[in-house]
């Protein structure tokens, strides 16, 4: 008896799971589809322009994007708070010396009601200074914050796998 019910239990369990949107079997895909295509679009659009300043060393473009109040992870420098030095630090080790390549498809974007957006990606790096080497993918995340008719960035969260 006590064998029967614990195969009744585990077929339970099995349709149940199968029946519940959150339970993940190991055959299926994970396929993001945004709440907001145009939310979606619009922060495509600025992580496009502030990445072409970026890549272009337009340092005037990319203050204008950062807010004064903004924050950036590291997972190997760590925390910058100061807009200024993040500038300086961008212009010494990245002008001329880096190129960031977005990884297509990668972006997914939320609604962050009454402040803005996350972007969440993918994206790889090319090194001038090492033949061009590119980069394995690396994750970040950027918090958008729509304030005054424009778009900038409030935190960064960029995280990479030392695979370089």
């Amino acid at each position: 008896m006590r064998k029967i019910t614990s195969l009744t239990l585990s077929a339970l369990l099995i349709s149940l799971c199968t029946s519940i949107t959150g339970c993940v079997q190991s055959q299926d895909a994970y396929i993001y589809k945004p709440q907001s295509q145009v939310l979606y679009n619009t922060i495509v659009q600025m992580d496009s322009i502030y990445f072409s300043a970026y890549n272009a060393c337009d340092m005037d473009k990319q203050a204008a994007i950062f807010a004064d109040s903004l924050e950036f992870y590291h997972d190997g420098s760590g925390l910058q708070t100061s807009k200024k030095a993040l500038l300086s630090a961008i212009r010494e080790n990245i002008c001329g010396k880096v190129t960031r390549v977005l990884v297509k498809g990668s972006i997914e974007v939320y609604q962050i009601p009454n402040f803005g957006a996350v972007e969440i990606g993918l994206h790889r790096f090319i090194n001038h200074s090492e033949n061009d080497a590119l980069s394995k993918p690396d994750k970040f995340v950027i918090i958008w914050q729509y304030k005054n008719d424009k778009w900038q960035i409030t935190r960064v969260i960029s995280l990479h796998t030392g695979n370089h």
